[in-house]
């Protein structure tokens, strides 16, 4: 008796394994793929929207978006969880004529790229097959700074004129977090929207962060008119000290995208689909 109820427990830990596994047909009533491996390329296409000193809050009117564009890659690494690798482009600007510091009058324009890697959650299972499924993501990356501003009719970049007397580091870590959703449109691509928040670990994505340097210490006659632009619209110059910007808290930059999944798959499902090909005559 006992060596029976070894044998049917033996049998039926076999089934439950082959059943966890994904031998035969998974628990969603598909036939089970192993998701380890699983290849995906992305694209995402929307706007940029930057939050620095140079704003303080948000000003429907004058937004100041940009475009940001991203290609990029998934790679599965269990049912819900997938390796995120990106590189994005973006174009962020802002101007303090439409804040509560008009007096100082600073304005910037930048496009910048970046690259990220971190990790994609989704909701539902990636054997389950699910026709919508949300997902959470964060990562961590670099970004490129290259603010420029407007003098004359001329584009001038503005890390080389040390418009605060800092010399600052041009390529800082970028911590991205946000949220999508995608829709399955056929068997291979997902077409979705995503919100993510960039936060720079630098003040100077606006090339403003602290405050009004001596200009006498300032490299040129261009330097020192970016540096202080109150007498553009009449307001007295800035005295040495005086708040320029606001170092307490770091810039960030905000993506809203439309976005594009393309499954490619693992050596598994190449195979597999070569063993259903047509022959040919």
């Amino acid at each position: 008796m006992s060596r029976k109820i070894l044998l049917a427990l033996a049998l039926f830990l076999t089934t439950f394994n082959q059943l966890a596994t994904g031998q035969g047909r998974s628990k969603f009533g598909g036939r089970y793929t192993d998701p380890f491996g699983v290849l995906s390329v992305t694209a995402g296409v929307g706007v940029a929207y930057y939050m620095g000193d140079l704003n303080d809050g948000v000003n429907l009117k004058h937004l100041g978006l940009g475009p940001s564009v991203s290609l990029g890659a998934l790679y599965r690494l269990t049912e819900h969880v997938s390796a995120r690798g990106e590189l994005r482009f973006y174009q962020v600007s802002g101007d303090q004529k439409y804040s509560k510091n008009y007096q100082n009058n600073l304005s910037f324009k930048t496009f910048n790229p970046d690259i990220n890697l971190g990790l994609q959650a989704d909701l539902f299972a990636y054997n389950r097959q699910a026709p919508i499924n949300p997902y959470l993501f964060g990562g961590v990356g670099v970004t490129y700074l290259s603010p420029k501003a407007k003098l004359g009719g001329t584009w001038y970049s503005l890390p080389e004129l040390t418009t605060e007397g800092v010399k600052y580091k041009r390529m800082p870590l970028v911590f991205t977090g946000g949220i999508g959703v995608s829709v399955k449109t056929t068997q291979r691509l997902s077409v979705g929207l995503e919100l993510c928040n960039n936060f720079v670990r630098s003040d100077y994505l606006d090339d403003v962060s602290t405050v009004y340097p001596n200009p006498d210490q300032l490299p040129s006659d261009i330097a020192r008119a970016l540096s202080d632009r109150s007498s553009e619209i009449g307001e007295p110059l800035r005295q040495p000290g005086w708040n320029r910007g606001s170092a307490k808290s770091k810039d960030s930059y905000l993506f809203f995208q439309v976005r594009a999944t393309y499954l490619i798959g693992n050596r598994a499902q190449a195979i597999e689909r070569k063993k259903t090909r047509c022959p040919k005559f």
